[in-house]
């Protein structure tokens, strides 16, 4: 028995096809996700109100609406300056400048706890998952517009 030529061309090509595809999807990044996807618990929301208390209310308000140097950490302010930068960037940027008289002396987590507050004082959702303190898995959360 002979295999024609076609024939192999067929085989050939339907291999080639699931072999690229399956490349495509090994290269393809998972979902972002979003501040609107619940990125943070509760727990961490009451921890980093206790943290926003002791270490930034002076500066930037009990009601995060800013004074002074401090930014405003909610309303119309936080979502102009952080609408579609990632919770890595705020994260980032409280670990390394914050408080301003002690920069730099909060732990990770505290940080966490800090955004994790921060967001759900701007009315993004509670999840079921902590939010971490991997800086490279919170540049995949991008903070959005409410919904």
């Amino acid at each position: 028995m002979t295999i024609k030529f076609p024939f192999l061309v067929l085989i050939s090509a339907a291999a080639l096809g699931l072999v690229s595809t399956g490349a495509l999807r090994a290269q393809a990044p998972a979902a972002a996700k979003t501040t609107n996807d619940g990125v943070f618990t509760d727990a961490q929301v009451k921890k980093g109100s206790e943290i926003y208390g002791q270490q930034c209310a002076s500066c930037h308000d009990a009601q995060l609406a800013g004074s002074g140097t401090a930014p405003a950490l909610a309303g119309t302010d936080f979502s102009a300056n952080w609408k579609d930068e990632t919770v890595g960037s705020l994260f980032e940027r409280i670990r390394a400048t914050m408080p301003a008289d002690n920069p730099g002396s909060l732990q990770r987590p505290q940080v966490s706890e800090l955004v994790a507050f921060i967001l759900n004082f701007n009315k993004y959702p509670v999840g079921a998952s902590e939010l971490g303190t991997d800086f490279e898995a919170l540049k995949t959360i991008k903070i959005t517009a409410v919904k």
